[in-house]
């Protein structure tokens, strides 16, 4: 049986990069570039929650930094440093073989140095802090949006709440479909190198974790402004497009949740830029609305259907603590 600190110095000591400092000590020694602030970010996965209990522990490793790497990417910050915190049922050496490879590959891939934490006996739970660089003052942040501007997203949505709705059989997939969402679901990418590229043309900007409505909700909320959506310009795959006729994969689409894209504003003034950026980034963006101002009384955002109706939508984004999460028993 492995004791914490062998644990610890086997799965989890790497040489570092930009760290003077790193696992081994009481705390970590980071060097800041000059003219640099540093953006701070908090997930934890919990088993039963964010993932299945029987995830493939590499691309558990994958997610955990992923989720906190897309936070970076929402602040348009540069990812440097990160610390893992494990709360382990048992000292599993094959399962935390194939949990720090997974963790670790992306953190390499990423230049992130893996600089501390912490590993408990308890019910799996994983906990990542990660720090980044952005230059003093630029950071993209929620309160930034403004009456007029565009609204923009990356890639396609609702791929990883399809893959749940047929995890729990809900709907039926193809293989291929099925595969696809899955990887969608269990080792997303965060779009670290397109947040970065949005800083200066982005008004306000946000990582969607808890689904479209929910995470826009944020930035309108933020920004004091509110937020319009056309259903029909909200960038889907086919999977998903192929079965809009069905309100549980609608509500996947706008409010399912662990899609890891970024959900910007930006001036209308500003559309070649976007389209320049997407360009360069290989990435796909979208613009699906617009922000207005907020009056009292009216909700910080619609959804208009094809004939520009409002569309209710039963599902607003996924929180833990609110009574319709009870509904919901696995994975956010």
């Amino acid at each position: 049986m492995l004791s914490e600190f062998e644990l610890i110095e086997r799965f989890f000591t790497h040489p570092t990069r930009a760290t003077r400092l790193g696992v081994g000590d009481d705390a970590a020694l980071l060097r800041v570039a000059r003219g640099k602030e540093l953006a701070v970010s908090t997930d934890m996965l919990v088993a039963g929650t964010h993932f299945l209990p029987g995830a493939d522990p590499y691309r558990l490793g994958h997610k955990a930094l992923a989720v906190n790497l897309s936070d970076m990417a929402a602040m348009g910050a540069t990812p440097r440093w990160a610390t893992l915190s494990l709360a382990l049922p048992e000292a599993d050496a094959r399962w935390l073989a194939k949990f720090a490879r997974g963790f670790m590959d992306l953190a390499r891939r990423s230049r992130v140095d893996l600089i501390g934490g912490d590993t408990t006996r308890g019910p799996l739970a994983i906990c990542v802090q990660i720090m980044g660089e952005v230059a003093a003052g630029c950071a993209l942040r929620r309160d930034g949006a403004r009456a007029g501007d565009d609204v923009w997203v990356s890639g396609a949505l609702g791929d990883a709440a399809l893959a749940l709705l047929a995890l729990r059989r809900r709907v039926r997939l193809t293989a291929r479909e099925r595969a696809a969402c899955l990887t969608r679901l269990e080792a997303p990418e965060a779009r670290v190198a397109l947040g970065g590229a949005l800083l200066g043309t982005a008004r306000a900007a946000i990582d969607i974790s808890d689904g479209l409505l929910a995470d826009l909700g944020h930035v309108a909320e933020r920004s004091r402004v509110a937020a319009v959506v056309e259903l029909e310009r909200v960038p889907a795959s086919r999977a998903v497009a192929r079965r809009l006729d069905d309100p549980a994969v609608i509500a996947a689409l706008l409010a399912g949740g662990d899609d890891y894209e970024l959900c910007f504003t930006a001036s209308p003034r500003a559309r070649k830029r976007v389209a320049g950026i997407a360009r360069r980034a290989g990435v796909a963006l979208s613009r699906i609305g617009r922000i207005e101002v907020r009056r009292r009384g009216a909700p910080a955002v619609t959804v208009l259907d094809g004939e520009g109706r409002p569309l209710s939508v039963a599902a607003a984004g996924y929180d833990h603590f609110a009574r319709a999460a009870r509904r919901r028993t696995l994975l956010r």
